[in-house]
């Protein structure tokens, strides 16, 4: 269409471009994944395949655009990846950065399912696939906020999925029965239910699913406590 009567159509593009000398997160989040994971029987509260599919998808991505990244977090069906400030990834446009992330995630997903789940054929039907977005966050400060409110939430949603199931799988509880037993409660209520009734140390959960998935420049798949670490994550950034 190059150098033709056509091309006038151009003047309507518009590009969102991020302000510079920000931090900018692209997190993704599975759409429908709830009736995603019914369909191909997911363990519940926490499918270990699962959670290592999305961070071997997570580790190529960051791998891929290393020079830009600082780290990624991910828990359940979502991942954040975080750009230093003074990137100029794709000039910073908002849609280059959020489609072309979320593409390449979800293709490295479709790919390495068969490593995760051998046997297990995805459906034309029941496709994963994924939403994202781009937010910029001013200073530093504000970019560990993130991530601690990522890790946090990794921390309260796990406590209660693994409470809610533990109820219903070990305690025969129905659905209903078991929110309504965790109605109200707190986190240090929640983890004496799983103890006294299901005979479950919360303690003892796997870091994976208490503390998420954090994934360094380097490509290192860790599980640890963000917040006491969060100065050592941000060194030089």
């Amino acid at each position: 269409m190059a150098n033709s009567r056509f091309e006038y159509v151009r003047q309507f593009e518009t590009h969102d471009t991020l302000l510079p000398e920000t931090y900018i997160v692209i997190r993704i989040d599975g759409k429908k994944f709830h009736e995603f994971s019914k369909y191909y029987d997911f363990v519940k509260p926490n499918d270990e395949r699962a959670l290592k599919l999305m961070n071997a998808c997570a580790k190529n991505v960051v791998l891929t655009y290393r020079a830009d990244m600082i780290l990624a977090f991910g828990e359940s069906d979502e991942y954040s990846f975080i750009l230093k400030s003074d990137t100029n990834l794709f000039n910073r446009r908002s849609e280059k950065l959020s489609t072309l992330i979320c593409s390449l995630y979800t293709s490295n997903y479709v790919a390495l399912w068969p490593k995760f789940f051998p046997g297990v054929d995805l459906n034309a039907k029941h496709l994963p696939y994924f939403d994202s977005r781009c937010v910029v966050y001013p200073n530093l400060k504000t970019i560990k906020d993130y991530l601690s409110w990522r890790f946090v939430d990794t921390h309260i949603n796990n406590l209660y999925n693994t409470a809610f199931w533990q109820l219903i799988q070990v305690c025969g509880l129905t659905a209903q029965e078991s929110e309504n037993k965790l109605a109200g409660t707190v986190s240090s209520e929640k983890q004496e239910i799983l103890f006294t009734d299901c005979s479950i140390n919360y303690n003892n959960e796997p870091d994976m699913f208490k503390k998420g998935s954090l994934i360094t420049r380097k490509g290192e798949i860790l599980h640890i406590d963000v917040i006491k670490q969060i100065d050592t994550l941000f060194e030089g950034f």
